[in-house]
Parts: C-alpha cells; structure tokens; sequence
C-alpha cells in the first residue's frame, strides 16, 4: 500500500446536507437574483422560522398505507422488547425518518437541531474539516472537488478519488452523515483517509491535519493585458455581488474593460441557487436563466435576468470539469444557450435536482429534493452534465526545443523589407510569453486565453480597423 504523509492544515469537509454539491432554495417564490437574503444568518432564521417553503400537501390521513403502518409498529415493538440492547424511542423514530428518505435520493436527508449550525458554517463559508466536498457513490465516499486553497488539495486529492476507509474505519455501507462526523474533529488532529484512484493500481493513504479556515468564493487577477480571471471556488450568499464587484475592479484596472474574461468552475460543487442566478444576471443581458419543475407548485420556479450585461457583449470563456457541480452547472448552462460563452474543459458533474428545507418545528426539519432544474432551452442536467463546446483536458505544458529556422532574412543580398531597420540584419529573439505564469502551468487556461485573443483579433478585423 502506497502512503503519502501530508501535514498541511485543511479545510473541513462541508456539512452532510450540501456536501454532495446540493443546489438548495433559500426562500419561496424568489424569481430574481435580487430577492435572495442578505446575509447568511437570514439564511438560517428563514429555516428556524418555519418561512423556508410553502408546501400545500395531501391530507396525510387520506394517504396512508395502514397495512405497512402496522407492519412498521409491529417491528417497532419487537425492537423494544427483544434487541439486545435498550433502545430510545426517540432513536428508533428519527432513525426510521432517515432511512426513508435516504433511501429517497443521496441528496435527501433529515436534519437534526445540530445540523442548522452546519448550514450557517457552509453558507457563510467558514469550517473547520478536511477540505473536500463529498458524495455517495456505490457505498463508498467519492470525492466530488477538493476546495481551493485548503491541504486536500494541495495534497493531490482529486475529484473522483472514492474514499475506502476514515482512519481506521472503512465505510461501506455507512451513511454519508456518518461518515461526516467522522470527518468533522478537533483542529489540530489528523486523519487519514485511505483511496482509491483510478491511476492507481493500489489503495493510497494521505494524512490531513484538520483546521478551522475561511473559503473565498470569488478570486479574480488578469492573466494578461486585456484580459481577466475570476475563479469562482463555491456559491455562497454573497457570491453574486462579490462577482459583480471582482468584475468591476478588473474593467477599472484595464481602463474600463476588457478584451476577454476566463470565468473558471473547474472544481466548483455548487452551493447557493440564487447567488449563481445573480452571477448569471450579471453577464446575459435579458431572458430566462433557469427554472425548476416539481410535482408541486411551490417547488415550479423560474429565474430571470434583468436587462443589462456588465461586460457589454466581451467574450467570455467559461472553465468546467468533472468536479463541477449543480449551481455550477446552471451557470454554465445559462451562458451556453444565450451564447454569451464559449463552455472549455472536460463534461461537468450532472447534479441536476434542487433540495428544499422544510421545517416539521422549531428545531427539526427534512432537506428532500423537491424539483429537478432546467437549462432556458429546457436541458436537464440531471445524470449528464454540461458537455463542454470545446473538450480540452488537462495536460502537461512544455515548451519543446526547436531548429531555427532558415528564412529570407538570411538570404545575403536579400531585398530589404519596408519594415526592417537598415544597417542591421540581426535578428532580435521573439519576445517572451507575456501571460501569467498561471496560464503558463494551466493547459485548459492557456487554451482559453488563446480562444479568447483569436475572438478579439477577428471583432477588431469586423469592426474595419484594417485598412
């Protein structure tokens, strides 16, 4: 077995309701980027106020199965009286409520009065873990993306490493709650997870040492002149404004706009509904965004974008790989059917389904998905993804060592040209790559920095510039 000492503090593993990159609606009825709440901490009031969702449903006692109703009390008093243990009621109930509907979906789950402090740390972005987001795949943990900055991932997990063992426990056959509490842990600890990779013919072992730190959903540079980044690590509340505001300070420091901008979702799982509906809002100048279709009415919605486009029609390449995930997938799904982007990368994650929190009281509630979300030309994500319009995988960049090549120039006695300097025939090396070494490193970025410079090249030739 190969093992791999890693001793870099990490980020922790998200909550177990978002961590398989759940797309959850924050507040019924919203429509617009801009009804979406201000701060995280409404977030959480509108669940503990019992406001999440307006749920008109059949009359229970109308609907229920009474032969399995006897057949679950039947069980329910054999457990008491027999297993070997004494066990609470209240375990059995809220033990029966999970396994339904876990066995629902992977997404859908029921959440304790512990789990609504989960949801305040993993929408405000700041927890304590390991730094991956993950999922169920086949009983074992998969990794969905590790997240930016954090140990995992300068460690090398990857999205789609399956997760075999937590220390010294494996976890098939564990539910993925379980295995984020096994995560979660005092910061400072280490623990080991033990996984499985595709390249790797034997189990690998890494350990991470578990710490309390902030994510940054948004991260923007220019790579080169004219041209900008924004890297967009998870949709958090304030996503959609802090884009806008990245979006902005990148046209003032390029003296008012730009030539092209990369938006980069490789290894994004998701997040918050409406903040990838204001970052869509923000870049496609009117029409339909996205909509979601349920079997009831509260969970048919559709989200719009308000007339303007910050950018002014700049081309855009958007970055999208397999650890791109739900309000990820809405995003580049948006941009692809208005043709506000070129969409480069590899195919994306396929979480197509939206969760919805709703309250049963003041401290319990149930996260069930609810709806399944829609493209503006009416795509379902769902189990296939974004395919890209250009697949470029990753690869290794290096510059390779050539022959000079013989040219007119060396011609003696050559006819000289109008625009070479007289009294000179040396020829001056080419400039060096003038991009950013990210670009440099990055073969899926430096793919999109070059698309995005051939788009401007041929805008300027339509525009007459050329005489």
């Amino acid at each position: 077995m190969k093992r791999v000492l890693i001793t870099h503090k990490a980020s922790l593993l998200r909550s177990a309701f978002l961590a398989m990159a759940a797309c959850f609606i924050t507040a019924p009825g919203l429509a617009f980027a801009q009804d979406a709440p201000a701060t995280n901490s409404q977030l959480l009031d509108g669940i503990k106020a019992g406001n999440q969702v307006e749920l008109t449903l059949p009359d229970p006692e109308k609907q229920l199965p009474l032969d399995d109703l006897r057949k679950f009390t039947e069980v329910f008093s054999r457990i008491k009286a027999a297993y070997v243990e004494e066990v609470e009621d209240t375990q059995l109930l809220e033990s029966a409520i999970k396994g339904m509907l876990s066995e629902l979906d992977p997404h859908s789950t029921y959440l304790a009065p512990k789990d609504y402090e989960k949801l305040e740390e993993s929408t405000s972005g700041e927890f304590g873990g390991l730094g991956i987001e993950v999922g169920m795949e086949n009983g074992f943990i998969k990794v969905i993306a590790p997240i930016d900055d954090t140990p995992a991932q300068k460690a090398g997990v990857l999205p789609g490493d399956l997760i075999i063992k937590l220390g010294e426990q494996p976890v098939k056959g564990m539910g993925l709650e379980e295995a984020v509490q096994l995560m979660r842990g005092k910061p400072g600890t280490t623990l080991t997870l033990t996984i499985m990779r595709e390249s790797e013919s034997a189990p690998v072992e890494i350990d991470v040492e578990r710490a309390v730190i902030k994510v940054t959903s948004v991260k923007s540079r220019m790579i080169e002149n004219g041209y900008g980044y924004i890297r967009l690590t998870q949709f958090q509340a304030e996503t959609g404004e802090q884009f806008t505001n990245a979006l902005e300070s990148l046209r003032e420091e390029n003296s008012g706009n730009l030539d092209g901008l990369v938006l980069d979702l490789r290894n994004n799982p998701g997040g918050v509904l409406q903040a990838a509906v204001a970052t869509a809002d923000a870049l496609i100048d009117e029409g339909l965004i996205v909509y979601t279709e349920g079997r009831i009415q509260s969970s048919r919605l559709r989200f719009s974008a308000k007339e303007g486009d910050l950018m002014e029609g700049t081309p855009i390449v958007v970055l999208i790989n397999g650890g791109s995930a739900s309000a990820s997938e809405i995003l580049a799904g948006a941009l692809q059917d208005h043709q506000r982007a070129v969409i480069m990368g590899t195919q994306s994650f396929g979480k197509g389904s939206v969760q919805t929190v709703i309250p049963l009281d003041e401290t319990h509630a149930i996260k069930m998905t609810t709806a399944r979300y829609y493209t503006p030309e009416g795509r379902s994500i769902q189990a296939t993804g974004i395919k890209p319009d250009i697949e470029v995988k990753p690869a290794e960049l290096k510059e390779l060592d050539g022959r000079p090549f013989f040219t007119e120039a060396d011609l003696s006695g050559h006819l000289v040209g109008q625009d070479e300097e007289s009294g000179s025939q040396d020829r001056q090396s080419a400039p060096e790559d003038q991009a950013g070494s990210m670009a440099n490193r990055d073969y899926q970025l430096r793919s999109a920095l070059n698309l995005l410079k051939g788009m401007h090249i041929l805008n300027r030739k339509g525009t007459g510039t050329a005489q």
